[in-house]
């Protein structure tokens, strides 16, 4: 594959990728299991919702789990880039704002979270996303983020 090919991989490709080599994070902390679609400007992951989550309780999840999901989706999309595109060692991303945050609903333990996070800007190292958590088909979170990558 070239780098190209790696801009715009495809479903079976992604089918390969370890997302575990892509997260800074490590379990029990680890929010997303599988990447499912990636673009320089977006980036999809999924993740079924496990009873030993640190975010449930009650059997659902909080919102501070729906902003951790959203934000290590982003540390996906900065390490499938180090790994794939740019050939560098794995940076570690920083949430500097979180805004606009609107909350719709909790999903439950065995649902299955599909997060959708849309770059809007990037300029000196700061990244400026939108984020959507849906599941089965309803939105359940947005929000905006400002993130940075050290390097």
């Amino acid at each position: 594959m070239t780098p190209t090919d790696f801009l715009h991989p495809t479903p079976a490709f992604l089918n390969t990728v370890s997302v575990s080599q892509l997260l800074p994070q490590q379990p029990p902390f680890v929010m997303v299991e599988r990447i499912t679609a990636f673009s320089r400007d977006t980036t999809v992951t999924e993740t079924t919702l496990s009873a030993d989550c640190l975010f449930v309780d009650n059997g659902q999840i909080s919102t501070e789990g729906m902003i951790e999901n959203v934000a290590q989706t982003c540390a996906v999309r900065i390490g499938y880039i180090g790994k794939y595109i740019e050939h560098r060692p794995l940076a570690v991303g920083v949430v500097g704002a979180v805004s606009r945050l609107q909350v719709f609903g909790f999903p439950r333990v065995g649902d299955v979270l599909t997060t959708t996070v849309t770059v809007e800007q990037e300029v000196f190292g700061i990244t400026l996303i939108s984020a959507r958590v849906e599941c089965g088909g309803q939105t359940m979170l947005t929000t905006s983020m400002k993130l940075g990558v050290q390097s």
